[in-house]
Order: structure tokens, then sequence, then C-alpha cells
């Protein structure tokens, strides 16, 4: 079988490094199943069982969202020694590369939440929506609230690639009406867990940092945000007075 050849029909612009991958991950037969799966549209990590995150290889499977590499900011942001809580976790890109003396990671989606636990096994994961499941005695006491929340505008999902589109929950995509449903609510509750000197750092678009820093002045905290050009990363940034 012509690996090479037969993802590079299928548009696979890295073909070569696809098929070496693939074939690292296969044996014997599984191979010609894993390349037509490939070829049909599912992404390369949920097929290779694992996703390189910050020098590390985190177990990923299908049916979660595959952590991408502007996220890499976001969690240098986040990294710290003190407790860490970590909403709309996914498979635990955040939580799982944190120094944090104490750590937690909450997603609404239950796989995804099993992964981040065997990603993440010295964390504290919770099933649950954004702040709900966090045990009350952290109100007040959290060094940084970090979130890779949802921040695509509802009808923006019909124009991502179809790997994404069609491959990767929407609940993990959809951001709301303009993207920043989650943002929001995130940032409107997060006074109450930090505390003073805290910092609550959003992943946000480049063009909605500036209202997602917005909502964060609107209860208090002081923002700014920080831009990484080569990873394409954008995170607004609010700071607990």
């Amino acid at each position: 079988m012509d690996v090479i050849g037969e993802l590079r029909a299928a548009g696979c612009v890295f073909a070569e490094r696809e098929a070496a991958l693939l074939t690292e991950a296969a044996s014997g037969d599984d191979l010609e199943a894993l390349v037509r799966r490939r070829c049909a549209g599912e992404p390369l990590e949920h097929l290779l069982g694992w996703v390189e995150f910050r020098g590390r290889r985190l177990r990923i499977g299908p049916g979660v969202f595959v952590p991408r590499l502007r996220t890499e900011l976001l969690s240098e942001l986040a990294d710290g020694t003190g407790i860490l809580v970590d909403l709309c976790c996914g498979v635990g890109p955040v939580v799982s590369t944190t120094a944090s003396a104490k750590a937690y990671g909450v997603d609404i989606d239950r796989t995804a939440a099993e992964y981040a636990a065997r990603n993440a096994p010295t964390a504290t994961i919770l099933v649950g929506d954004l702040y709900a499941p966090l045990p009350g005695a952290l109100r007040g006491t959290v060094d940084v609230i970090a979130a890779n929340a949802p921040y695509v505008p509802t009808a923006a999902i019909a124009t991502m690639p179809a790997e994404a589109r069609d491959r990767e929950p929407h609940r993990a995509l959809d951001g709301g009406p303009d993207g920043l449903a989650l943002h929001r609510r995130i940032v409107r509750d997060a006074p109450r867990w930090l505390r003073r000197g805290g910092r609550v750092v959003i992943e946000t678009g480049r063009q909605q940092a500036t209202y997602t820093v917005a909502a964060m002045r609107a209860v208090g905290l002081r923002t700014h945000i920080e831009i990484d050009d080569e990873r394409q990363a954008t995170v607004a940034v609010g700071v607990m007075p």
C-alpha cells in the first residue's frame, strides 16, 4: 500500500509525516484500516491515540476535542505553584502540564474528563458545569483560573475544516452567537474564587479579545492581552486587585 500517496491524494498536507506516525502506531493489517480512516477525515490524533503538547504525549481518542498548539500559551500563562482551576479542561492539556501544588480540572463532558484524569493523575478532575462541582472551600483561595472554553461563534462552525466540524463535539466548539457566552459566565463568577492578586486567563480569538477583557474589567479585574503570533494564540488576562 502506498501510504504517502493515499494520504496525499486525500489532501493531507503533511503526508510523509502522517504516514510515518500511522505506520508507527499500526501493526500489520491495522495500517491499511488507519489510512482509510484518515483519508475519510478522522483527525490524526484520534487515530494515533495521543497528541503532543508542550513536549508531552497526552492520551486522546475519538469523540473529544483535540488540543491545539495555540493553547500552549494559555498553559504557560497558567503555570505556577499555587492553586489552579482549569475550566473546560478537555483532555487536560493545561492541568496536566502545570507545576501547581493543587490543580483542579472541570469539564462538562465525561469522556473528556476521563482522558484528563489519565493525563493528569495528580490533579482532581471533576465533571460538571464550570464552577458548579468545585468544593466551596476553594472560594477566595484560587491563584489561577484558566479556561479554553469554546469560543467559535455558532454560525462560524459551518465554515470550519470538516475534520473539526464533523469529528469533534460541537459542545467543545460552540461559544454561542458571538463566541463569548462562556467567557462571560466564567468572568462573572471569577472574583468569588480568586484570591487577591489571583489571575483568570482565557484563550480567546484575536478579534474577540477586546470583548473578553471588557467583561473582565466590568467585574473589577485589571486586564491585559497576551499574543503569540507564531502560535496564533491570544489570551485575555484579568488580575484580582
